[in-house]
């Protein structure tokens, strides 16, 4: 059972470090600075192409399938968190829909993407929150040895692709390209004062 579990939790510790310097960038918008649109979009492509392509298409097909079938009562649960991967699609398009705005609408437009980023984040919180303190002890009592092997086995392949989607690899690419265009504190690239004058 802990292989799956393992994947799930570093993969939550992943997209919320990603988010997390979502957050920040965002919070310096709003009180003003000019925003870092390179950094924002490789942001956005992360939350659009890991959560949204890999990670929560491995929680449906594998863990949640196999936990309707032996605890009908998780299905409530279930149905609202696989509707939230959903929304999560939805809401990374607004973001970046409303990021573009920011170039061309001013100030109203920089306010209205960051509490779209504050939204979202919440969003995350709740979400995550759910599936590590109601689904993940479901399954741990629920589920056989047997199903968890099967669980495990979808978990692990991580490192090949799967159809539609890129490997894990570039996803961990993409994460230090983050983190190596972040200004600090988030990350080692130039602070937005350095992009400025270069």
């Amino acid at each position: 059972m802990q292989a799956a579990i393992d994947v799930i939790a570093h993969e939550h510790r992943s997209i919320t470090a990603v988010i997390r310097a979502l957050e920040y960038l965002a919070r310096d918008i709003a009180a003003g600075a000019e925003p870092d649109y390179e950094v924002l979009t490789v942001i956005l492509d992360y939350i659009e192409t890991f959560p949204n392509r890999l990670h929560h298409p491995k929680e449906d097909r594998y863990l949640f399938s196999a936990l309707r079938l032996r605890s009908p009562a998780a299905a409530t649960i279930l149905d609202e968190l696989e509707g939230e991967h959903r929304r999560g699609d939805e809401l990374t398009r607004e973001l970046r829909y409303l990021l573009a705005r920011c170039r061309v609408d001013g100030e109203g437009a920089r306010k209205a993407f960051a509490s779209a980023v504050e939204e979202y984040a919440k969003f995350h919180w709740e979400h995550m929150r759910k599936e590590e303190d109601l689904v993940l002890p479901l399954a741990r009592q629920a589920l056989t040895d047997e199903e968890w092997t099967a669980i495990n086995a979808g978990f692990s392949v991580n490192d090949d692709p799967m159809p539609g989607l890129a490997p894990r690899q570039e996803f961990d690419a993409l994460f230090r390209l983050i983190v190596a265009m972040a200004p600090p504190p988030l990350g080692i690239g130039p602070s937005a004062a350095e992009r400025r004058r270069s």
